[in-house]
């Protein structure tokens, strides 16, 4: 038996007046998904508590890995941090730091979220500007790592119990950031360092040629999503499969790693619609074909539509997967026993531009179920909803997609 899951990261959404009333998952032409439906177990699973804030992609991919976030989670940023190949000690506290877009307003805590990616800058561009803010601000207790694109990591030598008080830079876009700067005694230092890379970015040569361009400048960097050193239980003890990670997202890696999985990077994959959805595809039957059993095919790109508002390219990113990593999956293992699980992590509402708490559409394929459970099945929402199947846990779904 292989086991195949197709995580598209916030494709859960509310409907909305420019698809009719209905979700990106309803409108979406997935004829692959929709077919497997009507041979499938359909239903909801909250996949992050509602006692665990914010509602985010490293609390929601851990549950649906299978592991009980009260248990484990940390943080989000060393999890970054590992897939970068940061060694943490255990006083270190890894900070997730976006390199960001805000307005230009003389007072810093005036100045607005533009955007929280800085137009999606090059990883080429972003380095360069992290080494440069790491040569002019770190010191023997503060050291800036540069990662992919616009996601980086701050290491800072502290111990203790350490809250920041940070806010997601994607869950304040186009607001001003006064209420959201760093809040709690620790988190007092960030600011100032905040201010000082505004100082030194806003102006740098990166900037004023992409601004030439007419690109946003990434201006100022912005922490959040602080913790200590990870832990899992290794993935292959714990369910008994051999398993691999195909992902382009750092902290979706971090915890393959963390759980002893294989992680497969493929050329051209980006994180947004613009990734390589084909090579994902081809990359995961290679590794069921020849290596292992299990593969977490992490699709980034419905979440960044959602936080940018791309109304169309959200149904798009849908129609994608499907054409593009669902077909190729099923017809390469025509006739062969698979398991298939087709979810998304947590909603990322278009309406909201952020994540939510709110439980989402989960369905389970068995290639050896010959009969039809319901003519009519479809995955999404509202169908899912109606069939009254509800997994308030969410880290229990994957030990029964794969033992059941």
């Amino acid at each position: 038996m292989k086991y195949i899951v197709i995580l598209g990261d916030g494709m859960a959404d509310y409907p909305l007046d420019e698809f009719g009333g209905k979700t990106p998952l309803s409108v979406a032409n997935k004829p692959c998904i929709d077919g497997l439906a009507k041979y499938s177990e359909i239903g909801l699973v909250k996949t992050v508590p509602d006692h665990l804030n914010p509602p985010g992609s490293d609390i929601a991919n851990m549950s649906v890995l299978g592991y009980d976030p009260d248990v484990y989670y940390t943080g989000r940023s060393p999890l970054e941090a590992v897939s970068m190949g940061i060694t943490m000690r255990d006083d270190d506290l890894a900070i997730r730091c976006n390199l960001v877009t805000l307005s230009e307003e003389e007072d810093y805590e005036n100045k607005t979220m533009i955007d929280y990616s800085s137009d999606e800058i090059t990883t080429e561009e972003s380095r360069e500007l992290m080494l440069y803010i790491n040569e002019k601000l770190g010191n023997s207790k503060l050291t800036f790592y540069p990662g992919i694109s616009y996601r980086h990591c701050i290491i800072y030598d502290i111990p203790g119990n350490v809250k920041l008080g940070c806010t997601p830079p994607h869950d304040i876009t186009g607001k001003k950031i006064t209420e959201y700067l760093p809040s709690s005694a620790f988190g007092s230092f960030l600011l100032d360092y905040m201010k000082k890379s505004y100082e030194l970015l806003n102006h740098h040569p990166i900037n004023e040629a992409r601004r030439q361009r007419g690109l946003r400048p990434a201006n100022s960097i912005w922490p959040w999503g602080e913790g200590r050193r990870p832990g899992l239980s290794d993935f292959t003890e714990k369910f008994g499969v051999k398993g691999a990670i195909v992902s382009a997202v750092d902290l979706v890696m971090g915890l393959g790693i963390c759980a002893g999985m294989k992680i497969i990077k493929v050329e051209g994959a980006t994180g947004n619609i613009h990734t390589n959805f084909p090579g994902k595809a081809a990359a995961a039957i290679d590794y069921l074909k020849n290596e292992g059993d299990f593969v977490y095919i992490h699709m980034e790109a419905p979440d960044e539509c959602g936080h940018r508002h791309e109304i169309e390219n959200k149904k798009r990113s849908i129609e994608m997967i499907d054409e593009l990593v669902v077909k190729p999956i099923i017809e390469a293992f025509e006739g062969e026993d698979i398991k298939i699980l087709v979810m998304p992590d947590h909603p990322t509402p278009l309406a909201l531009r952020t994540h939510t708490h709110d439980a989402v559409p989960y369905m389970i394929y068995d290639s050896r179920k010959k009969e039809i459970s319901d003519d009519n099945a479809k995955y999404d929402e509202p169908y899912a909803n109606s069939t009254n199947r509800y997994e308030a846990t969410g880290h229990k779904l994957m030990m029964r997609f794969i033992k059941e």
